[in-house]
């Protein structure tokens, strides 16, 4: 598995450990990834993710998955991300013509 959000394309940094005596090695940042299980309002339906603590958060603070998935551009989404946005933009459009 990669070390990627599915959400916000969040994945690994670089950097240095810096000494005392100012010695530089490279390093590696990574972020916090959680394997958690999202429920999708419209679809009814529970979904699982690998998603980092910061895009939780911002998931949570916009109102539920499908709110979040429906604001965000598909740049950063993984690929089952964008496939699950497109269900629910399916599923919402659907609901309003009714």
């Amino acid at each position: 598995m990669s070390r990627i959000c599915e959400l916000t394309g969040k994945g690994r940094q670089v950097g240095n450990n810096v000494s005392h005596a100012n010695n530089k090695t490279k390093r590696t940042f990574l972020p916090n990834l959680q394997n958690v299980t999202l429920m999708s309002d419209a679809l009814g339906t529970s979904v699982k993710l690998r998603v980092s603590t910061h895009g939780l958060r911002s998931v949570e603070h916009n109102g539920g998955l499908d709110n979040w998935l429906v604001k965000t551009s598909d740049d950063d989404l993984s690929l089952r991300a964008r496939r699950l946005k497109r269900d629910i933009k399916k599923k919402l459009s659907a609901a309003a013509a009714a």
